[in-house]
């Protein structure tokens, strides 16, 4: 679901989205819950992950530059986030960008 949208399911709906790594905090008042900001063509969205969910995905925590993450939509205070159920890490999509053998749809007549 792009960004721009996260405003139109209800909240405790399950979506997906992915995007840009912006910022990832873990400050020392949260019990270890960490909050990744990620961006896509339509705007920001926030995600926490719960300990448990990052031990589960800690390399994609940790070192992922693009991400998708599944969980449930939590609104509080007129702020929507993402609880973090899975996190998957699709950097190595952005390596393709680099590659000058992939012919990109902008490229086609």
């Amino acid at each position: 679901m792009p960004h721009g949208q996260l405003a139109d399911p209800p909240a405790g709906a399950r979506v997906t989205v992915a995007g840009l790594v912006l910022v990832r905090q873990r400050p020392g008042t949260a019990k270890g819950v960490i909050f990744i900001t990620l961006e896509d063509e339509t705007g920001v969205s926030n995600v926490i992950v719960w300990r448990h969910v990052y031990e589960r995905f800690r390399r994609a925590v940790i070192a992922g530059r693009l991400l998708r993450v599944t969980g449930k939509l939590q609104r509080e205070a007129g702020v929507t986030h993402i609880v973090a159920e899975q996190i998957e890490d699709l950097s190595a999509l952005l390596d393709d960008l680099l590659r000058p053998d992939i012919a990109r749809a902008g490229d086609q007549p």
